[in-house]
């Protein structure tokens, strides 16, 4: 029965850390080697959409070999242009290239997050420099009229928001075809919300009927810096209240599998990657279809599409939309737009992450620093499971005293054994010893584990937080691998402390499991290793003053 515990035990951990890595290929947008996710419904084709041009000044078709036929109509719109000078506008949380050709939004840096890479850069989600493509674009379709390869006319403005000011407005306009698009970018203090409002006039003495496109394109590269081992889903994603929070894997847009809402008049689509995201969020209850397709060589696009509807001569319709182009801060995304929240994933248990989480900020909020919130953290769950802890430690104290008695019958009956297994469980229901109660303080451990695990690599609060000394990045393996050596040794001290397997060769894989955990932490975020060091000396300390309490108990007791 000592054997089964044990083995049990190690299986536990087995399976656990290989539905651990399973769910990281899953979440990065690999496919998982246990579960199918095909879906069969929304498999409906987008052949009614309106044609979306691909072609922008910043994506030339020598850059993108792809752009070709599908270009037609951009190709047609205008003669070559000679090349301009992109508008630059700076608030305090942004610094935005917008290209007057389309208004494309072509490079965007966020003032407030460091690079993953170079620390001394900020971080730069939009950019137009091949291979890395990630670009914002708007646009009219349904005619030749004004689209995101149109040369527009930028009126004259502030460029920066000012000491005294909220917020700075970029205004532009382009006529083709009798049709005008005004397009108006309003940057706001502190805000990672650009709100995109265009007007359409028609020009001509014939009613018209045009759509206005929102389009993020990208590569499907993931970001640079980003570890493959702890990544995570760089891709596509659409929310509506009918279908609710869709990633969208690359390839399979490249198969044309179209498994994501279409149809909707809420929601909003976007672009996702480690700690950020982008999204186009168009107006509650306006009538959309969303799309995504491939561009070109490792290039997708993700879209929707809003019908305007007849619009009369000397009339115009106006639609405002908002675009989100920030960090995954969980009280940011919640106020900007319902199941935005959901691109902060916590992975398949995120009904334990979210409430650790929760409480997290909590914590944070009080002690201002991420280190010692794991570890307050780590402390108050210690104290929630510790009755059940200490009664797995009794069970444990009493195996210890009891392991030469069960070696005895081991040896006594190792060829018969279905008397050796009733004798020891004889001896185990005499004595009131749980063989298996061992086991329970780490099975209970697992989920919160992964959990937190979640909540280390998906939280931007957490990205490039300190802790203290050599710590400097929770979100980060440990540079010097200080912390999974102290694991390692606290692991050891603990089986130690634990009574020993009968078996020989269980007893060797037992003593070598904290040398493989400790080379496996080195790869994981310190602030999760944090969390398991202090786990580990809080069970050591309360498993020794058990064990001890237990052992002067049955010293007093009169013979």
């Amino acid at each position: 029965m000592e054997a089964k515990k044990r083995t049990t035990l190690l299986l536990i951990l087995a399976v656990s850390l290989f539905f651990l890595w399973d769910n990281w290929q899953v979440y990065r947008g690999g496919k998982s080697l246990i579960f199918t996710q095909e879906k069969a419904k929304k498999s409906e084709t987008q052949t009614g959409l309106p044609e979306v041009p691909v072609q922008t000044a910043s994506v030339t078709a020598e850059e993108n070999p792809a752009a070709d036929a599908s270009n037609a109509v951009a190709k047609k719109e205008e003669p070559k242009k000679q090349p301009v000078e992109l508008v630059s506008i700076t608030t305090d949380v942004f610094k935005v290239q917008i290209n007057p050709d389309g208004g494309v939004f072509q490079n965007l840096e966020l003032l407030k997050y460091p690079d993953n890479v170079d620390s001394t850069k900020d971080m730069v989600l939009f950019e137009s420099a091949p291979p890395r493509i990630y670009l914002a674009q708007t646009g009219l379709t349904g005619g030749l009229y004004p689209n995101h390869a149109t040369r527009f006319h930028i009126r004259p403005g502030e460029r920066t928001l000012g000491e005294n000011s909220d917020e700075v407005k970029l205004v532009m306009d382009a006529e083709q075809d009798g049709v005008r698009l005004t397009k108006t970018y309003t940057f706001k203090r502190g805000s990672y919300v650009i709100d995109v409002d265009q007007k359409v006039t028609n020009l001509s003495h014939e009613p018209i009927n045009a759509s206005l496109y929102l389009q993020l394109l990208r590569d499907s590269e993931r970001p640079e810096g980003q570890s493959r081992f702890i990544s995570t889903f760089t891709g596509p994603a659409v929310y509506s209240e009918e279908d609710k929070f869709q990633k969208i894997k690359f390839d399979n847009i490249g198969e044309g599998k179209m498994d994501h809402a279409i149809k909707t008049d809420n929601g909003w689509v976007g672009m996702v990657q480690h700690y950020f995201v982008s999204a186009f969020i168009p107006q509650d209850k306006v009538a959309r279809e969303n799309y995504t397709k491939k561009v070109g060589e490792n290039l997708y696009a993700i879209g929707t599409v809003i019908p305007l509807g007849t619009i009369a001569p000397n009339a115009s319709a106006s639609n405002d939309t908002r675009l989100y182009v920030g960090p995954q801060e969980s009280k940011l995304l919640e106020k900007t737009a319902p199941g935005l929240e959901l691109v902060k994933d916590y992975g398949w248990l995120t009904i334990i992450a979210k409430p650790i989480f929760w409480l997290m900020t909590h914590i944070h909020n009080e002690v201002g620093n991420w280190g010692w919130t794991i570890i307050l953290l780590t402390c108050l769950i210690k104290l929630i499971f510790a009755p059940l802890s200490a009664a797995s430690y009794r069970s444990m104290a009493k195996m210890k005293q009891f392991t030469p008695r069960i070696t005895e019958l081991r040896e006594r009956y190792k060829d018969d054994k279905q008397r050796m297994n009733k004798e020891l469980m004889g001896l185990y229901k005499a004595e009131k010893i749980n063989p298996l109660g061992g086991c329970l303080p780490v099975v209970i451990q697992i989920p919160v584990f992964i959990s937190l695990y979640w909540v280390l690599l998906a939280s931007v609060e957490i990205r490039n937080a300190p802790w203290l000394g050599w710590i400097q990045n929770l979100a980060a393996p440990d540079p010097y691998y200080i912390l999974p050596i102290i694991m390692a040794g606290s692991m050891f001290i603990q089986q130690k402390m634990s009574p020993p397997p009968p078996d020989p060769m269980q007893a060797k894989m037992m003593m070598f499991l904290p040398i493989a955990f400790s080379i496996t932490f080195f790869f994981f975020p310190s602030g999760l290793v944090l969390y398991w060091v202090v786990n580990n000396l809080l069970s050591i300390a309360q498993q020794y003053w058990i064990t001890k309490k237990y052992d002067n108990t049955k010293t007093k007791k009169p013979a």
